[in-house]
């Protein structure tokens, strides 16, 4: 796995679901150690889903300010891992002159599902254990890159 990156950038579609979550995620873990960020292909705004239920596990997302990759203030990271086959092609073409490594995890968008507020949220629960569990693996807590 090597050393931890200085700075990892998180992409989606609209930088309101997942890639928030994966950022609050990493920043929770990791986030004394790496410089954590995320973009959309388009701004939008945090959806009040996923502000929930990363509350139940004891992250605040609720103050995020959702923002596109033209947003970014800075670009300089060592990873960009994207979340949607949209954000993969935006992460691709950003980084074509960048030494940077770009991650495709596919994620599942929890807002196309429909049906009962429980079963909603459900699908958010779904993709916040699974983000939990990829950044956990490329991340490890006990990793001994010198610190």
């Amino acid at each position: 796995m090597g050393d931890f990156p200085s700075a990892v950038l998180f992409a989606c579609t609209m930088n309101s679901v997942r890639s928030p979550m994966a950022e609050g995620i990493l920043r929770f873990l990791q986030g004394h150690r790496i410089y954590v960020d995320s973009a959309g292909v388009r701004g939008g705004q945090v959806n009040g889903f996923a502000v929930a239920v990363m509350d139940e596990i004891g992250i605040d997302i609720g103050e995020y300010n959702a923002k596109s990759f033209d947003d970014l203030e800075d670009t300089s990271f060592d990873m960009v891992i994207s979340l949607s086959p949209e954000a993969q092609h935006k992460a691709v073409e950003m980084t074509r002159a960048m030494a940077c490594e770009v991650l495709f995890w596919n994620t599942f968008d929890p807002t196309l599902t429909e049906g009962s507020r429980e079963t909603r949220l459900d699908a958010f629960r779904r993709v916040r254990d699974e983000l939990m569990e990829r950044i956990s693996r490329q991340f490890p807590l006990g990793h001994p890159a010198g610190f």
